[in-house]
């Protein structure tokens, strides 16, 4: 269990926020970090052509650690659609294969995917959301010798309800699927090993569980789509860029590995350092000990919310760090915005109120959520 590390962060004492996976506050850390690395743009002469290329390896080094991959199956993207983007590109799709989806799945996930499949003539699968809350066995029953991709996160955006995605994927590779993950809700507050999963493709955003900036992120492109056709085509991510004298002999070939799908200007010199130092410091906190310490603050969540007459999935079904939670009537009108007149933050996702705490937050903040629901019980 991780101790409560509420000084790391600039909350005062009297907000409760709840509401992570919307986007998580900075730590100092990573707020000090991009303070310095402005200022390099303040005076550009700081600048070198090492700077740019130093600033995409750190990232891709720490990022490789958190996911167990190797640096070079990681490409720096801006953004969770983009890195979808990437896979409904290089992924092939035969006329009546189909695509599997969750119902009330986050939209970058889907669009790229309903494209895809109108592109090809193939069909698009929603998974409907299991009474139970059981989705990983919906999704295994969904798979067959006809499915061509399966896109789907670790946990349900909505409520945190979860897939076991190691099951998923070797029920994928038995027919030949490709098994594309968003883990925009999961990394950073779930332990995730590559080589446990053995995704086509896993991508993510530095902003909500990674604590770090928006417009930054990840995606982890298995060996063998590293040959693939990138989304743009870029000065850095083509072999011999670190030479900038010689930018104008063009070159046909690539950087190394995943490095050809790299965005254009992924070496944001303010955005770069401080995912970097919000990944240092989840690596230190350990992702095994994150999960145990916020499981025990969603476990006492779903306890009250049993007993005033809410209701939550069963244990077996929930993540560690992110739960809905369910009025026995219909929502309150216009709740999270009245919790916010007190300084309470969660989000509201469906028919659900969506608590996901971190690190930073204390019993008194759930105490204080609770203590206003019971109000509109």
């Amino acid at each position: 269990m991780i101790a409560c590390q509420r000084k790391k962060f600039d909350i005062p004492k009297e907000v409760a926020y709840l509401n992570t996976a919307f986007t998580a506050p900075l730590m100092k850390s990573v707020q000090k970090a991009g303070s310095k690395a402005l200022l390099s743009k303040v005076h550009p002469w700081t600048i070198t052509a090492d700077t740019f290329f130093r600033n995409l390896e750190d990232n891709r080094n720490l990022f490789s650690k958190l996911v167990r991959c190797t640096p070079d199956d990681v490409a720096i993207i801006p953004a969770v659609s983009y890195g979808i983007a990437l896979a409904a590109k290089n992924i092939p799709v035969k006329k009546g294969q189909k695509i599997v989806i969750l119902e009330e799945q986050f939209p970058s996930n889907v669009l790229s995917w309903r494209k895809k499949a109108a592109a090809n003539d193939a069909d698009l699968i929603t998974v409907r959301r299991p009474d139970d809350s059981d989705w990983t066995t919906a999704v295994l029953d969904a798979l067959d010798v006809t499915t061509a991709i399966v896109a789907i996160p670790n946990c349900h955006w909505t409520d945190g309800t979860l897939i076991d995605l190691v099951a998923v994927g070797r029920r994928c590779r038995e027919h030949g699927a490709a098994l594309v993950v968003d883990g925009t809700q999961s990394l950073g507050a779930m332990p995730f090993s590559v080589q446990d999963v053995q995704p086509d493709f896993l991508v993510t955003t530095s902003h909500k569980w990674l604590l770090g900036p928006y417009s930054f992120g990840f995606a982890y492109i298995a060996p063998k789509w590293q040959k693939g056709i990138p989304l743009e085509e870029n000065w850095l991510n083509r072999h011999g860029s670190e030479n900038f004298a010689k930018l104008v002999v063009y070159q046909d070939s690539y950087q190394p590995g995943a490095r050809r799908y790299d965005a254009g200007e992924a070496s944001n010199f303010g955005l770069a350092p401080m995912a970097a130092a919000a990944l240092m410091q989840i690596l230190d906190w350990k992702v095994e000990n994150i999960a145990q310490t916020l499981r025990g603050k969603t476990d006492r969540i779903a306890t009250v919310a049993g007993e005033i007459g809410m209701s939550t999935a069963s244990k077996a079904f929930r993540s560690p760090h992110l739960i809905g939670v369910k009025f026995p009537g219909a929502l309150p009108a216009n709740l999270s915005a009245r919790l916010a007149t007190h300084n309470v933050y969660v989000s509201v996702r469906g028919d659900s109120i969506r608590i996901s705490p971190h690190l930073y937050n204390t019993d008194a903040d759930i105490e204080r959520l609770f203590a206003l629901i019971r109000q509109w019980i």
